[in-house]
């Protein structure tokens, strides 16, 4: 595992290329551009623990959107929170939400799946735990150009809490829940990936704030992050919703290369300032 070199798979995990799998339940890792090729690929009739988080770009679909797309009424549900990978492997204690559409399913494997390190929450809110688990990395580039460019702690707080002012509006919009927003998958989603130097988006963020190209950007932290796509999906979406997203559009417009820096603070900063929302 070149990604996690210092933690083995244990012994009772064995690696095989066969997609016909029998189990009680399946998780799938996948990048999402690979999300859709791969579950049509698999031959179980497991329940799909979908472990990506992010938004396809072409039809605007989530996770399970596309779960339900490729295979009809199989039972899926969607697994996120404030998890590094390499703090999981070595047994660190975290927390994530596990949603599906039916309690019943998202407890069960809540039940399943959680240890006692690895806390599992379950969750009937879909749409808040997915947006949650897409927008976060939007903003994670927004806080690390913040840092980059050298406008300090108390702007990248700043920043932070407004974005996830966008997140709940649009939450809500979707038909999510405002305590989803505030909760794991969300809020706890965001801090992390928005101050944890673990985190690719936020290292993008850093170097574009630096004065890096994209491209330069996605060296210098080790791989494209997710958030360059996801922003501007998530724009179209708040578009279609009439969902204001000023920092969300001023990463869009960033990374397309329409603007610089300078140009979106100055922007942001010039916004009309009322009661806050």
């Amino acid at each position: 595992m070149p990604r996690l070199s210092a933690h083995p798979l244990p012994a009772t995990v064995r690696v095989t290329d066969d997609v016909r799998i029998r189990a009680d339940v399946t998780l799938v890792a996948v990048p999402m551009q690979h999300l859709a090729s791969v579950l049509e690929q698999l031959e179980t009739t497991s329940p799909l623990a979908l472990c990506c988080k992010g938004l396809k770009p072409e039809s605007l679909h989530f996770p399970l959107d596309i779960l339900a797309a490729v295979r009809p009424g199989h039972v899926g549900a969607v697994l996120s929170g404030p998890n590094f990978a390499h703090e999981v492997a070595a047994g660190l204690p975290a927390a994530a939400v596990i949603a599906a559409k039916e309690q019943g399913h998202a407890r069960a494997l809540a039940d399943m799946l959680g240890t006692p390190a690895f806390r599992l929450y379950d969750s009937t809110d879909i749409i808040g735990v997915q947006l949650g688990g897409a927008a976060k990395n939007v903003i994670a580039i927004a806080a690390g150009v913040t840092i980059g460019a050298g406008l300090g702690e108390n702007a990248r707080a700043a920043l932070v809490t407004r974005g996830l002012g966008e997140i709940s509006r649009l939450a809500l919009a979707l038909g999510g829940e405002a305590a989803t927003v505030s909760g794991l998958s969300g809020l706890g989603d965001l801090l992390l990936t928005c101050t944890g130097t673990s985190s690719r988006n936020f290292r993008v963020g850093r170097a574009l704030g630096e004065g890096a190209s994209v491209g330069e950007a996605a060296v210098i932290a080790g791989g494209v992050a997710e958030g360059v796509v996801t922003s501007l999906a998530l724009t179209e979406l708040a578009c279609r919703y009439h969902v204001s997203v000023p920092i969300m559009e001023a990463v869009a417009a960033l990374v397309t290369g329409s603007a610089s820096v300078q140009d979106l603070m100055e922007q942001l900063l010039m916004r009309p300032v009322g009661a806050e929302a």
